[in-house]
């Protein structure tokens, strides 16, 4: 009976544990968030996001910068009134709009293409993030308090360019706990 209990447990986190798993995905993934090197449009078409996924903006902080713009700004390129402003060089944004609007805030950068819509996909639920992160916008440069990557990313490590899950190293640590 205590290995069935154990099984059914293990089998609840599992589920749970899938379901939470949000994805990481390094904005122009390689290349980062540059100018003339990649189509942001491109980039983001190949992917499906969802509520709780993280976006990192990786990039050189004296050349670029990233502002969460709205729609009518990010068509425009316009950079005169952004809802947040980040300028860190390793941005870590969590999605939680259906649609947020990115451009370099930087002259002509924008115009150039760097710039970058990311829509959550309508057909696909939401989840939760697998990891802590920096989910409020970082305030502007005026403001006190610096944008900061969540502890895991400072050591200068990139996350993978794919989404990344907790799944798989949920079930490896239930597992080695149970059958122990």
């Amino acid at each position: 009976m205590e290995a069935f209990q154990k099984a059914m447990i293990l089998f609840l986190v599992c589920t749970i544990i899938g379901l939470s798993s949000a994805e990481i995905y390094k904005v122009g993934d390689s290349v980062g968030w540059t100018v003339g090197n990649v189509s942001y449009k491109a980039w983001a078409a190949t992917k499906s996001f969802h509520a709780g996924d993280t976006l990192i903006f990786e990039y050189n902080k004296q050349f670029h910068n990233v502002l969460e713009v709205s729609r009518q700004q990010y068509r425009s390129c316009n950079t005169s009134a952004p809802m947040a402003t980040f300028w860190t060089g390793n941005d870590t944004i969590t999605i939680k709009r259906k649609h947020h609007f990115f451009i370099c805030g930087f002259p002509r950068h924008c115009s150039l293409g760097q710039k970058v819509d990311i829509k959550i996909a309508d057909h696909a639920p939401a989840h939760s993030p697998s990891f802590p992160s920096q989910s409020s916008p970082s305030p502007a440069p005026s403001e006190e308090t610096p944008n900061v990557s969540p502890p895991e990313l400072q050591n200068g490590d990139a996350p993978p360019s794919k989404g990344l899950s907790s799944f798989g190293f949920g079930i490896g640590v239930l597992f080695s706990v149970f059958v122990v």
